[in-house]
């Protein structure tokens, strides 16, 4: 890959069993961002739809062996209908062949939701305030 390959614009769609085998990978890879997957598949709707787009090219310059990654950012929709977001670190090959949207209205609505939506640690702590639902 080409150092100065620009990041891809593309807007994907993962189903939730998609979503867990690519945080399955980054867990394996150890890389530097994902979530559990035990708690993406105990939090993240089981039909839900979520979302990645690339932010920058992220590389391990100490561990040569592990090709550099798209860090893409994530909406993921939980059970209730609510969304939040992460960061998940994908590599190009398992990025690519996932389907994109091609709808500008669908496109234009993740923007936004990845905009406004908290961040999982800021769910987590908004769910533990007592009072709060």
């Amino acid at each position: 890959m080409n150092a100065d390959e620009p990041v891809p614009r593309e807007l994907k769609v993962l189903d939730t069993a998609s979503l867990v085998r690519l945080e399955e990978r980054a867990s394996g890879l150890r890389l530097n961002q994902r979530l559990d997957p035990a708690w993406v598949r105990a939090n993240a709707a089981s039909d839900g739809t979520h979302y990645l787009w690339p932010a920058l090219w992220n590389s391990l310059p100490h561990r040569p062996g592990i090709p550099r990654q798209l860090r893409c950012e994530l909406l993921i929709t939980l059970p209730a209908g609510d969304r939040v977001t992460s960061l998940l670190d994908v590599l190009p090959d398992d990025f690519a062949p996932l389907p994109r949207v091609i709808s500008r209205d669908e496109g234009m609505e993740v923007g936004r939701l990845l905009d406004s939506s908290p961040g999982v640690r800021e769910w987590l702590l908004g769910r533990s305030v007592p009072g709060r639902p």
